[in-house]
């Protein structure tokens, strides 16, 4: 699940500093008393009375750079010029570009690609639309679409301020699987305004993947554009969170020799990531899922202000537990969760059922840390890449929009969805698969296209894929 995680960065701090006032020694000393770790240090500058020195620190988060800096301006002769962090400097002028494909060279070429030879093109566009497949970037291109309003674990903080992510989720696509794709972040909340600019937009894109828009809206935004456009749209928060997932469960019942049908499920967070896994896990054939929000269980006959927990209520929970989680979680096999830190306690867990299996998603606090639940589960997740076994929605956007852009799929099924969890399921072999390794990394380079081909299948069997087979493509001669 994408989502905010720990981990060290380095800072570069370059410092004037007066020789007669202070000695390096001290200005080291400060930094190390503040937390930072010094691993390179350059001069610049230096003349009779001062020197100019870059300073190379590790440090582990935000909040001890704030204090580095706050122990260098508190030394006399110091003077702070300026602090780079590796990740800014990432980031300038964005991560992404557009290249030609092809260099204009003279004025043949710019007549071909241009005016006037590109009419043509155009018009057997105009004639029959299907050729902007062949003819245009439509083929291999994806909108990454956004608000803004649920971003990470930030929140509402606006379309500009959510263009970073949507510039790294298009650098994961084209480097994972080739899809070119574009950031689009929206400065509107309504909903029906966010989807009349999708669809109008949508001639230039063979597929919409929205991202970070807050629940409940999520839903109804991809319900119609689902239902009014002829792309596949996909929701990563919801799907690719639940695809993962799925996959993750599949080899981790496998290990412990449990059948996923029979195991009882509790989820806690029933938001937009929620509700699509416990849509899964239904599909995949689980009868006993207990939804747990902040209110307690989800039962039927109670009522609902938000419509999707009546529909999850209708469709889950079927002995109708209530209360607590530490009520419904006895007896559990498996736990779920998208919720916050420090929700599951160590004694949830001793209550479930013999080998249990955790997947505690919140980032970047898990509900329960590995360390906390080690002693007492057999198989532990969590969203975070610093632990074993991390639900990471990378897994499977890239490969399943590489698939429906090369099927044309004109939308994503559940059985697309499902195939794409077994697939990635299935890169771990028998004898790779352990408590510590239920999931392949993110890198494995064979994730990708297991996941297209079996997305491809299911998109010829479910009728929604639009461009031949490769074994009709030999028959016929024609895509």
């Amino acid at each position: 699940m994408a989502g905010l995680n720990g981990g060290g960065t380095s800072i570069i701090v370059r410092l004037e500093i007066q020789k007669t006032l202070i000695t390096f020694g001290q200005i080291a000393t400060a930094i190390g008393d503040a937390g930072g770790d010094i691993i390179a240090i350059d001069v610049t500058r230096a003349s009779k009375l001062t020197t100019t020195r870059d300073i190379t620190v590790k440090v582990s988060d935000p909040q001890q750079t704030d204090s580095i800096m706050k122990a260098l301006d508190s030394l006399p002769g110091v003077r702070v010029i300026n602090v780079s962090d590796q990740t800014f400097l990432m980031h300038l002028g964005g991560k992404i570009e557009m290249n030609p494909k092809m260099p204009i060279k003279n004025r043949d070429d710019l007549s071909r690609v241009y005016t006037p030879g590109v009419a043509r093109v155009c018009m057997a566009i105009h004639e029959d639309p299907a050729k902007a497949y062949s003819l245009t970037i439509k083929r291999n291109t994806v909108a990454v679409v956004s608000d803004g309003t649920a971003v990470l674990g930030l929140g509402n903080i606006g379309p500009e301020a959510a263009m970073p992510v949507m510039e790294g989720k298009a650098m994961l696509f084209k480097q994972m699987a080739g899809v070119d794709a574009f950031p689009i972040c929206l400065d509107t909340q309504d909903t029906e305004e966010i989807i009349r600019t999708v669809k109008a937009i949508a001639p230039a894109f063979g597929g919409i993947n929205l991202e970070d828009i807050a629940s409940p809206r999520c839903f109804e935004i991809e319900d119609r554009l689902i239902e009014e456009l002829d792309i596949p749209v996909f929701h990563d928060d919801q799907h690719g969170t639940a695809v993962v997932l799925l996959a993750g469960l599949l080899n981790a019942v496998k290990l412990i020799g449990k059948q996923l049908e029979n195991c009882k499920v509790v989820v806690t967070g029933i938001g937009a990531a929620g509700i699509a896994c416990t849509k899964m896990l239904l599909a995949a054939g689980v009868t006993n899922v207990v939804g747990v929000d902040r209110q307690g269980a989800i039962v039927q006959g109670e009522s609902y202000s938000n419509p999707m927990w009546e529909w999850y209520a209708a469709h889950t929970n079927p002995n109708r537990q209530s209360g607590r989680l530490t009520d419904v979680i006895e007896g559990a096999d498996i736990f779920i969760g998208l919720s916050g830190p420090g929700v599951l306690k160590v004694e949830d867990v001793k209550k479930m059922a013999d080998q249990p299996i955790v997947f505690a998603m919140a980032n970047p606090t898990p509900e329960i840390t590995p360390e906390e639940a080690e002693p007492y589960v057999r198989v532990m997740a969590t969203g975070r890449s610093d632990y074993p076994n991390q639900i990471n929605n990378v897994l499977c956007f890239p490969g399943m929009f590489r698939g429906v852009l090369d099927c044309r799929a004109s939308r994503i099924t559940q059985d697309m969805k499902l195939a794409a969890a077994k697939a990635i399921a299935s890169v771990v072999s028998d004898d790779e698969l352990n408590e510590y390794y239920i999931i392949p990394s993110v890198f494995n380079q064979s994730v990708v296209e297991k996941v297209r081909e079996a997305v491809m299948e299911a998109a010829y069997e479910s009728g929604v894929a639009r461009r031949r087979s490769a074994r009709e493509q030999q028959e016929t001669g024609q895509e």
